[in-house]
């Protein structure tokens, strides 16, 4: 059969993918709205030109990951804690990933004799009582080998928690059965799983039976989410967001600053304006939906909180309270939220 004959005009979307690798499940397609071109999911999973736009500041390693790497897949940036990089692969691949560079380019997970030497790094040092199992998406390893893991990492004394990093069970929520939830009980250590979502409308019913699997097994869920701008920077879609988070029993952890990822750039917004919304947030729900506004500071120095102060000393040694409009007003003048 002869060879198709070349695209009179190519994609031009088709130099973007060549870069970043395209991947979108089922689930995540079907709540596109074709009409919409500023669709919030589809701004996270579509390819878009401004990809190829790389701004000087932006860096293929922008949380420093590889100055913190004592081992290839281990990352160790904090005393306490370790991360793995599981797998190097997602079911969906995010638009303004911080790990774009490494994520669905082929790189090897940790499997082999590379998980055993990462396991023997940890178990070597007992100042480490927390893994993060990060990648790609971990959840992408079947329920037997999360299991394995689970059980390889409980059994080493002074780990005392194992934490997932995941999006699979709102993007694939059909991957995360009985069975995958069942694997992830051990005793001997507590067991976290992370929850990244950007959006109200990822919480399908779908969704959310997979994350009651996971609360009935008794995992504990938190949140993760990036602050994007188009997809969630305005606060009745901020404050939805973490409405469904604890409506399905996931609890508000972290809000991600974007990072200094390269082609990212039409996603990012001031801190001024992501410190604004949280202060919104703050007179909108309970203290239960309140994540940690965080930037991981580039080059890996630490995870700086960037939420406001809401409340200061006046010049006179009163006190003034943040209000609604961002704006400084003494407290015996403030109302609240209810009034």
């Amino acid at each position: 059969m002869p060879a198709a004959a070349p695209a009179l005009f190519p994609d031009p979307l088709d130099d973007v993918r060549s870069r970043y690798p395209e991947a979108v499940t089922d689930q995540m397609r079907a709540l596109i709205d074709p009409a919409d071109p500023a669709d919030p999911i589809a701004l996270q999973f579509l390819p878009d030109l401004r990809e190829l736009d790389q701004l000087p500041v932006e860096d293929g390693d922008p949380i420093g990951d590889d100055r913190f790497s004592p081992l290839p897949g281990v990352v160790h940036r904090y005393a306490d804690r370790v991360l793995f990089k599981m797998i190097a692969a997602c079911p969906v691949y995010c638009r303004f990933c911080f790990r774009r560079e490494m994520v669905g380019q082929g790189e090897p997970g940790l499997s082999g004799p590379a998980l055993d030497a990462a396991l023997a790094y940890v178990a070597a040092r007992p100042a480490i009582r927390e893994v993060i199992l990060t990648g790609g998406d971990p959840f992408m390893l079947s329920a037997r080998r999360a299991g394995e893991l689970t059980r390889q990492l409980a059994a080493i004394a002074h780990v005392e928690l194992i934490r997932w990093h995941t999006r699979v069970p709102v993007v694939d929520p059909q991957r995360v059965d009985s069975t995958y939830a069942e694997a992830l009980r051990v005793s001997g250590a507590a067991t976290y799983v992370a929850i990244h979502a950007n959006h109200p409308r990822e919480f399908t019913p779908a969704a959310e039976a997979a994350l009651a699997r996971l609360v009935d097994a008794g995992i504990v869920l938190v949140s993760q989410s990036v602050l994007l701008k188009g997809v969630n920077d305005d606060a009745g879609t901020l404050a939805d967001l973490m409405r469904a988070f604890l409506r399905n029993r996931v609890k508000p952890y972290y809000l991600h600053h974007p990072d200094l990822a390269p082609g990212t750039g039409h996603f990012r917004l001031s801190i001024a304006r992501g410190q604004a919304l949280m202060a919104q947030l703050r007179r909108t729900i309970s203290g239960l939906g309140q994540p940690t506004y965080i930037l991981d500071v580039p080059g890996g120095a630490s995870k700086a909180p960037l939420g406001p102060a809401y409340l200061r000393e006046d010049p006179e040694g009163g006190l003034e309270v943040l209000g609604a409009a961002n704006g400084w007003q003494p407290v015996a003048a403030a109302q609240s939220p209810g009034d």
